[in-house]
């Protein structure tokens, strides 16, 4: 996969694309994905896919996104890992927003040489809006591509979608979010030094430093797997302000404990995958029962996710 953040370098000739935010890469992206890559391959053709960074929403006034299920690099990473073969991550300004949607659809063409267009069934693009699908097919017939609309992928009888998983997440319920996703839901950071608390009550913990714009699970704690140096490992984290001692901190933290794992974190990559949601965070009233809560959060979240090492 190439990823490019900009058009300019990017030639294509016959290839099939699809456009969107792609936020989280779920199930309901993955079906478009799927067929864009099964049906370029067919015709020995390249698929690229078009998406932005920031959200169109925050740009244009429209509120926030509700933060990001991924990064841009990760979610280029995930396109990837689905069969494309190039991503472009366009920077999304008010110019771009000001574009029509044949003035947009004809840059593309010019970059990417499109054949086939892939989008969703509820997807436009253009300023106000104006490139529906039906627009979309009108330009597509000047410029010759094809368009395809797909039916989104429904679960419990609804359609998958990033701000339905941003409020799984947020609300604590990672195991319906990863339903969703189709994989764990996920949060990378870099370990940082803490207070040493963690280690002084005998469970060294990993403070991580996020992206401040990653969409965070409930406070509470976790079952959760570390991966470190290409290695997983079982591990119990917790994401909150941790009432049991005094701060002034208003700011959650999250921190993760290892099991089975010895040596120096400070300064890794370290990439916490939510598997199940143990517990709120609680106050104790003595240390010795929050190590007891501690031990009880270690073997459930072992039970979890089934005592693997």
């Amino acid at each position: 996969m190439q990823h490019f953040q900009s058009l300019d370098p990017v030639h294509l000739k016959h290839s099939w694309v699809t456009i969107g935010s792609f936020d989280g890469v779920h199930l309901g992206h993955q079906k478009i994905l799927g067929q864009l890559v099964n049906g370029a391959r067919a015709q020995k053709n390249p698929s690229a896919v078009v998406t932005f960074f920031p959200h169109p929403a925050v740009v244009l006034g429209k509120g926030t996104n509700g933060g990001y299920l991924t990064t841009p690099q990760e979610r280029a990473e995930l396109l990837g890992e689905q069969g494309i073969d190039v991503v472009v991550t366009l920077p999304f300004t008010r110019e771009l927003a000001s574009l029509s949607a044949l003035d947009f659809m004809q840059l593309l063409h010019d970059h990417l040489g499109i054949e086939r267009l892939l989008v969703g069934y509820d997807f436009a693009l253009g300023r106000g809006r104006e490139g529906n699908v039906e627009r979309l097919r009108e330009i597509g017939g000047h410029l010759g591509y094809q368009l395809e609309m797909l039916q989104p992928v429904e679960v419990d009888g609804a359609p998958v979608s990033s701000s339905q998983i941003r409020r799984l997440i947020r609300a604590g319920e990672v195991e319906k979010a990863a339903t969703l996703l189709g994989r764990l839901y996920a949060v990378e950071g870099s370990v940082v030094h803490g207070d040493g608390r963690g280690k002084a009550l005998g469970f060294p913990t990993a403070n991580l430093e996020t992206w401040e714009e990653q969409v965070m699970p409930a406070n509470g704690v976790y079952a959760t797997w570390a991966w470190v140096d290409g290695v997983r490992h079982p591990s119990v984290s917790s994401f909150g302000l941790r009432p049991t001692f005094k701060s002034d901190s208003t700011v959650p933290r999250l921190e993760a404990y290892l099991m089975y794992y010895s040596g120096n974190l400070y300064g890794k990559n370290l990439r916490l995958e939510f598997a199940a949601y143990l517990r709120p965070e609680l106050r104790f009233e003595s240390v010795d029962a929050l190590i007891e809560q501690m031990n009880h959060d270690t073997i459930k979240s072992l039970e979890v996710l089934g005592n693997e090492r």
